[in-house]
């Protein structure tokens, strides 16, 4: 398989570091390709706006999705977003690496997907959810929080991790036709000891391996919605 870890923290020495080179380690070792974007050691720009573009759909008003349209039609996206795209396309499973900060992804990756997830390359023209351009892909998130998994829960004094992580499982992901994983979460990384952070890495390994046989979690399917309104059949 071709992995593709997009990776998100600032300082190399964390333990999302950690992560990102433990999965390096173990998925070569099992034959895999591993392709990693680190965003930071990059000098990755999240800010999506004209830069994006090397052509000019409209040279007088901007809207992203008509130059990003005009960019796949023309090779107009510039050489970093272009770079990330091969990258993208190529690969079987994306792997996004960071930590939870403020309940949501770091701004360099969400803005690393606000200029790659690019309309009609990436999505568009009746491709999304399960016709969606990466069908056929797997997605994971590997995450490390500041709080331990009770306060994560339903009842707990954050809400439920599966909820703060729907608008990029289901938003992001899904919408592009990706099967999403399960996520792998370090817990409270910043408050644990060695011991602990072995035994996470030990666990993240053993996701690692079985990337291609995990059952993928479960979202509606867009043939259960009316194509009209999006509301559910029956309703």
């Amino acid at each position: 398989m071709n992995v593709f870890i997009v990776h998100a923290h600032p300082e190399p020495q964390s333990f999302n570091g950690a992560l990102t080179r433990h999965a390096q380690k173990v998925l070569t070792a099992q034959g895999h390709q591993v392709v990693v974007s680190d965003l930071h050691a990059m000098g990755w720009d999240p800010v999506s706006d004209r830069r994006n573009f090397v052509t000019r759909k409209d040279p007088i008003f901007f809207k992203q999705q008509q130059e990003e349209l005009h960019a796949g039609e023309s090779g107009g996206f510039v050489p970093e977003i272009q770079a990330e795209l091969e990258k993208l396309l190529r690969c079987d499973v994306l792997i996004f690496q960071f930590p939870l900060w403020w309940f949501s992804v770091p701004a360099i990756l969400k803005g690393w997907v606000d200029r790659v997830f690019a309309m009609g390359t990436i999505y568009g023209s009746g491709r999304w959810f399960g016709t969606g351009v990466l069908r056929g892909k797997r997605a994971m998130l590997s995450l490390t929080t500041g709080s331990g998994e009770t306060r994560f829960s339903e009842d707990g004094l954050f809400g439920s991790l599966e909820q703060l992580l729907l608008p990029i499982h289901h938003g992001i992901f899904r919408f592009t036709g990706l099967d999403v994983l399960p996520p792998f979460v370090a817990w409270s990384v910043a408050h644990v000891g060695e011991e602990a952070r072995a035994r996470y890495l030990e666990a993240y390994g053993q996701r690692l391996v079985s990337l291609d046989t995990t059952e993928p979690l479960r979202f509606p399917s867009f043939s259960e919605f009316e194509p009209r309104t999006l509301t559910r059949k029956g309703a």
